[in-house]
Parts: structure tokens; C-alpha cells; sequence
């Protein structure tokens, strides 16, 4: 089986780059950009199996980024994640959350790696 491949975007650039860090030391190849218009290029050039996403972006929020990454890439799967709200607030706001998952901030790794796993088994 091929390597993981994710993509994490969010605008706080000192959590996403250390979040991709700690899961390159668990053998996930993560790449990470700070913006949604970041993401879209990035996309062009790469591949990726995952993206996790930061609800509350400038711009363009990570649900409309979901919107736009899935036309690009219909077998991407999705993780968003937030410092605001619960998820009972992220599903009742967002119906186009569909069955995504979700991540309150700080994102604790482990948390991330089991539902990573989750999404990627349940696709499998």
C-alpha cells in the first residue's frame, strides 16, 4: 500500500506546520499551506488521499474549500477541524459537513491518527 498522503490547511501557520511535523514522525507524508487559495495550487501539482481543514478561514472558509477541492479531487476525504464551537454546532451550521469529522482545537495527534484511520478505513 502506498503512503498516506495528507494535506492540512489552516491560517495559524505555527500549528499546521507542527502538526505536519508530528505526523511525518509517524511515517505520514503531510504537506501544509496556510490558506485556502494556498490549498487550491498546491492541489495542481500533488495528490493527496486527505485533507484536514480549519472551519474558519479568511476568505474562504473550509467548507467552501471542501466544496472546491472536491470537484478537483472527488476521492479526497475530509477532516475539518475548529477553536470554535462544538460539534453540535459545526454539523447544525453546516450542512455541507455531510458525514465529515471534525476536531476541536488544540488537535491532539493522536486524535487526528485515529480518525484519519477512521476515514481513510471506512473508504477502503
Amino acid at each position: 500500500m502506498n503512503a498516506i498522503r495528507v494535506l492540512l490547511v489552516d491560517d495559524e501557520k505555527e500549528f499546521v506546520s507542527t502538526l505536519a511535523e508530528r505526523l511525518l514522525l509517524r511515517g505520514i507524508e503531510a504537506d501544509w499551506v496556510a490558506s485556502a487559495e494556498e490549498a487550491l495550487e498546491k492541489i495542481k501539482d500533488s495528490q493527496y488521499d486527505l485533507a484536514v481543514l480549519d472551519v474558519k478561514m479568511p476568505h474562504i472558509s473550509g467548507i467552501e474549500l471542501k466544496r472546491m477541492l472536491h470537484e478537483h479531487c472527488p476521492d479526497m476525504q475530509f477532516i475539518f477541524m475548529t477553536g470554535h464551537g462544538s460539534e453540535q454546532d459545526f454539523h447544525a451550521g453546516s450542512s455541507e459537513a455531510g458525514a465529515a469529522y471534525y476536531l476541536v482545537k488544540p488537535v491532539h495527534i493522536d486524535d487526528l491518527m485515529l480518525k484519519m484511520n477512521e476515514v481513510l478505513d471506512r473508504e477502503r
